[in-house]
């Protein structure tokens, strides 16, 4: 039975003081790294996610390699998605694209019900495999929120402007809040399953949700992340959750009721003005990931995300989105340790004054 030695990411999940501060990096698993592109040669995304030894040699590799202080589950938020009935593929260059998307109250009626045991079992005996045997360190689990999921749903892929989405949202609210629900009971079921199966934490990626207003987000999105958020802390009140959101600045005030422990931030707000915004709970983020291919600059604006950070309790160092293919690896290992040496003399020079 593996045991977690390594709880600082948990702690400041939890607002808890930490020696110093925890470090982990969205899409940290993946395209940047070469044994992951080798591995590809060989496997499709496909064969991966649904072999748990392969998933779970690719989800700890960051953590042996970088020093980070977490791991996340390596896999892709349209997973679930098949025990809905969806038709999804992984194109190259392209992403998910759906080949029945919804345009009627009746495909959304038609759609099934998760069931994760049954319909991704490949999901959870990973998580049982890296939690049990593996990691030293904390296991976020993850899933993509209704929003972002139902923008690939109704527009068939990619989209740059969710025209489709917000047309359903404005012009058929029973069809939209009947999506809402059948994929709030998705994004439930599967992020409480993942904690059973041994997660210690869980993040909700909302990739899309900044292209709505606030007032948009109170009425057509809040009420079905609350249902989310709520379950979990029913269920499991000590897991954290963290929510994360691009360019969602504008939408921090409507974060702060929601029972999320961490906010992810990105570079177009400060740590101190977020902070005003969301009282009480931890912060993560904010370095904007291009700052990894201007080595000087990148250490450079990490020292002040750090100075900002370390004010007080409750902050996880991050990118504002996801490491892509072109960064070094050798980059996110110089950049984690000059974390923690950093905010580790940040943090004992608070202590002392």
């Amino acid at each position: 039975m593996s045991k977690i030695t390594n709880d600082l990411f948990l702690k400041a999940a939890k607002s808890e003081p930490v020696s110093r501060i925890p470090v982990w990096y969205m899409r940290q698993a993946g395209r940047s790294q070469p044994e992951y592109r080798k591995l590809k040669e060989k496997y499709s995304l496909f064969e991966i996610t649904h072999n748990p030894e392969l998933c779970a040699y690719v989800t700890r590799l960051p953590v042996e390699n970088y020093g980070v202080d977490a791991a996340i589950l390596y896999k892709d938020i349209m997973t679930p998605l098949v025990g809905l009935g969806v038709e999804v593929e992984i194109k190259s260059n392209i992403g998910p694209v759906i080949q029945n998307p919804i345009e009627t109250i009746t495909d959304v009626e038609n759609l099934s019900e998760l069931r994760p045991k049954q319909d991704v079992p490949y999901i959870l005996d990973t998580i049982k495999l890296l939690t049990e045997e593996q990691l030293k360190v904390p296991l976020i689990g993850f899933a993509g929120a209704p929003f972002t999921l139902a923008s690939y749903m109704l527009e068939g892929g990619p989209s740059k402007n969710y025209y489709k989405t917000k047309a359903m949202m404005y012009r058929d609210p029973a069809t939209w809040y009947l999506l809402m629900e059948k994929l709030g009971k998705m994004t439930s079921d599967y992020l409480n399953a993942q904690i059973e199966a041994g997660a210690s934490a869980v993040q909700l990626f909302d990739s899309w949700v900044g292209a709505l207003s606030r007032e948009d987000y109170a009425e057509y999105i809040k009420p079905i992340m609350r249902k989310i958020i709520n379950s979990i802390k029913v269920d499991h009140p000590e897991v954290p959750i963290v929510m994360q959101a691009v360019a969602s600045s504008h939408l921090l005030e409507e974060f702060a009721d929601l029972k999320v422990d961490v906010v992810g931030i990105d570079w177009r707000i400060q740590i101190d003005k977020a902070r005003t915004f969301l009282p009480g709970k931890a912060l993560q983020g904010n370095l904007d990931p291009s700052l990894l291919l201007a080595p000087e600059k990148c250490l450079e604006k990490t020292q002040t995300i750090l100075r900002e950070g370390s004010k007080q309790p409750g902050f996880i160092f991050n990118l504002g989105h996801g490491v892509f293919p072109e960064v070094k690896p050798e980059m996110l290992k110089q950049l984690t340790e000059f974390v923690h040496e950093s905010s580790e003399k940040f943090l004992k020079r608070r202590r002392i004054e």
